[in-house]
C-alpha cells in the first residue's frame, strides 16, 4: 500500500499524535517513514516581525531553532526504531512551510503525507491561514490529516 510516508511535525501535542498514527500505519504496511520539521529564517525586520538584531545573533538563533529540530527530527527516529520502522530524520529551512512539506514528499518520493490540523478558527484562520489546508489543496499525493 504504502512504501514511503513523511510525516511533518512541529514538537505539538497534536502533531506528536499524527506523529504516533504515522508511525504505527508505517508499521503496518512496512514503509520507510521520513520525518520533517520546517525550520523558518529569523524574521529579520520590523515588518516580518522581528526585533532588530545584529547577523551574530540571528544566526545564533538560527543554530538555536536548527538543534531543536534535529533533537525532534532524532526523537521519531527514535521512536520508529523503537516500532522497527526505518526512519529518515529531515529538516528543511523555509518560511513556506507548506510548500517545503510539499517539496519533501516529492523529493522524497513520498506517497502519504501524515500530519496535523492545528485546528485554527475565525480570525486567527483568516489572517494566520491554514499549512495544513494548503498542502492539502496543493498537494498531488495523499494526505491524512489528525485532528
Amino acid at each position: 500500500m504504502y512504501k514511503r510516508i513523511l510525516i511533518a511535525t512541529d514538537g505539538s501535542a497534536l502533531s506528536d499524535k499524527a506523529v504516533e498514527h504515522g508511525l504505527a500505519l508505517a508499521a503496518l504496511t512496512g514503509a520507510t517513514v521520513v520525518a520533517l520539521k520546517v525550520v523558518p529564517r529569523y524574521p529579520r525586520s520590523y515588518f516580518e516581525g522581528g526585533v532588530p538584531a545584529d547577523m551574530n545573533a540571528v544566526k545564533h538563533i538560527e543554530a538555536q531553532w536548527g538543534d531543536a529540530a534535529q533533537a525532534m527530527v532524532d526523537g521519531v527516529k527514535a521512536r520508529g526504531d523503537a516500532q522497527g520502522v526505518t526512519v529518515k530524520a529531515v529538516i528543511a529551512k523555509s518560511d513556506l512551510v507548506a510548500e517545503a512539506v510539499i517539496a519533501a514528499a516529492k523529493k522524497h518520493k513520498c506517497d502519504l503525507i501524515v500530519m496535523a490540523s492545528h485546528g485554527r478558527k475565525g480570525l486567527k484562520r483568516l489572517l494566520l491561514g491554514s499549512e495544513t489546508q494548503h498542502v492539502l489543496t496543493h498537494s498531488h499525493i495523499p494526505v491524512l490529516v489528525l485532528r
